[in-house]
């Protein structure tokens, strides 16, 4: 157990971040796939940008690589085009 007030605050404050941090990734991780099980290509196209700025933010906050997050931007459009 932290031994001072800043420690303690430290812990609580790691908790709340990795709560957000799993919500926001499993909400994108769910995005994805709802993308990828689309077979009409007009909302495919309208729910691309949305599900690329979830996966913006989470690369921005470090949640997820900046590679894997180019990695699968580019995955969805090559999908989202091919339809």
């Amino acid at each position: 157990m932290a031994n001072h007030k800043s420690a303690l605050k430290r812990i609580r404050s790691n908790e709340k971040r990795r709560v957000l941090n799993r919500y926001q990734h499993k909400t994108t991780r769910n995005a994805i796939k709802k993308l990828r099980e689309i077979t009409n290509a007009k909302e495919a196209q309208k729910m691309l940008p949305s599900v690329i700025s979830m996966i913006d933010k989470l690369a921005k906050k470090n949640v997820i690589h900046s590679n894997k997050a180019g990695n699968l931007k580019s995955q969805l459009t090559k999908h989202v085009a091919a339809l």
